[in-house]
């Protein structure tokens, strides 16, 4: 519709417009990055203690991409007491550590295979056009508690399609790189630089402050020649840049402090991606040591199945075909088979998971009485792409485990509940987690 002459006056600015493309291009730098090692925080462990402040809590989060064969995931019976579905079996000796969820999606996450870089976000429409992703649950966290580890969260892949797939995504939609070997991950944690390589790093670091604070100079610039709306805008991005300058602040002290020692060696990587499972095991083994050192309190750990091939297994049962292509069983009884033996090595791994971390005694508790697995998928069947009732497994971490909760099938139960349920239990203040009601119906606190 048309303006017409009694139509209100609108008044126009005949000033340039400000191109973000080109302010960022002229100072260099773009600011939606992820956490970066440059971007390390300040002091946890030491200084927890000394502040009584609350135990640590930690979580780890881990995506299947192709989910699990749905009638040997879930049991048929539900709440407490329940009997045990085939593969929860491999999970026996730890039954009362854990609670199985039935019935639960993330509204509006659509799209089939897309929706994995969504498993933590929840962000909807993951296939549409002009899709834009938010902050992943790990990075939330990391946001809020991330200072008071060396790392402020670990984002770890098993055969990850780089560039395009990852469970961890920054507050303005960015997605982390995930880390695919387990001997650079070892490495980061615990391998002291020489002096050299120090030094070399806190130039580093000298010069990401440089840069921050030549943007900052250039945003003052600018806020004199902008209108109120922008100038709240400009106001925000400065106490990101002083965020960011403090945080870097801590990791030159960070560099100075020697990392903690370990009595295991450097992992050796798999050649190929045809070991699967071992990878899977040694990302699962740099948790477990990541979790015990306090180096960290938030990782997410995407298993790329989809971008798998024909894996070994060592097992009785020979694996033929590539997982995804399994996955598209059609019913076949030779494919279903193998997808089963491949399903069952991921309990058994799990269940080797949930042994280490009990393991470790912590202040009069175990690492696993501290810890937060997450287990699930994107899909809530592979072969037909469907993206309703996730198979999903929560364990440890101080809940009141033991139980199936089971939701309406048809009409799903939103998993962002247990977002915040978890978000709650590692001490963060948090009522709203995307597209969550509030936190997860059944669960309790241990």
């Amino acid at each position: 519709m048309h303006p017409t002459t009694s139509s209100p006056a609108v008044r126009v600015s005949t000033q340039r417009a400000v191109s973000r493309r080109q302010f960022l291009r002229g100072a260099g730098v773009a600011m939606s990055l992820p956490f970066l090692d440059s971007m390390l925080p300040a002091f946890a462990r030491a200084d927890t203690a000394a502040k009584g402040k609350a135990k640590p809590r930690r979580m780890l989060a881990v995506c299947n991409n192709l989910g699990l064969l749905p009638d040997q995931f879930f049991p048929k019976e539900t709440g407490r007491g329940y009997a045990l579905s085939p593969y929860l079996e491999t999970l026996r000796a730890h039954r009362d550590d854990f609670s199985v969820f039935s019935g639960v999606w993330h509204p509006d996450v659509d799209g089939g295979h897309p929706a994995d870089i969504c498993f933590l976000t929840a962000a909807p429409h993951p296939g549409s056009g002009g899709f834009r992703n938010t902050i992943s649950l790990d990075q939330y966290i990391a946001e809020r508690i991330g200072h008071e580890t060396r790392f402020p969260s670990l984002t770890l892949g098993v055969n990850v399609q780089q560039g395009t797939r990852s469970l961890s995504w920054t507050a303005s939609g960015v997605l982390i790189p995930c880390e695919e070997k387990a001997s650079d991950v070892f490495r980061r944690l615990f391998v002291q630089g020489s002096p050299a390589e120090v030094e070399s790093q806190l130039r580093k670091l000298a010069q990401g402050r440089s840069i921050l604070d030549a943007v900052g100079g250039q945003a003052r610039d600018l806020q004199r020649s902008v209108g109120a709306r922008d100038r709240d805008r400009l106001d925000q991005y400065f106490t990101s840049v002083r965020d960011l300058e403090q945080r870097l602040q801590a990791a030159r002290e960070w560099e100075t402090r020697p990392k903690p020692r370990v009595s295991a060696p450097v992992p050796l990587d798999p050649a190929s991606p045809k070991a699967y499972m071992d990878k899977v095991k040694l990302m699962y083994d740099m948790a477990k040591l990541a979790f015990q050192t306090d180096s960290t309190r938030s990782i997410s750990l995407l298993l790329d199945s989809v971008n798998s091939p024909t894996i070994d297994l060592d097992h009785d049962v020979k694996i033929t075909d590539g997982y995804h292509n399994l996955s598209h069983h059609g019913r076949s009884e030779a494919k279903i088979s193998q997808l089963k033996a491949i399903d069952q090595w991921h309990m058994r791994l799990l269940a080797d998971l949930f042994n280490d971390l009990k393991s470790v005694r912590e202040d009069g508790e175990t690492l696993f009485d501290r810890t937060m697995v997450l287990y699930g998928s994107n899909l809530g069947n592979a072969n037909t792409h469907v993206t309703t009732n996730l198979p999903t497994l929560l364990a440890g971490g101080g809940f009141r485990h033991g139980q199936h909760l089971a939701f309406d099938r048809v009409h799903n139960y939103p998993l962002p509940n247990l977002f915040v349920s978890m978000l709650q239990r590692m001490g963060i203040e948090a009522d709203k987690f995307a597209t969550s009601t509030g936190t997860m119906r059944g669960l309790e606190t241990a």
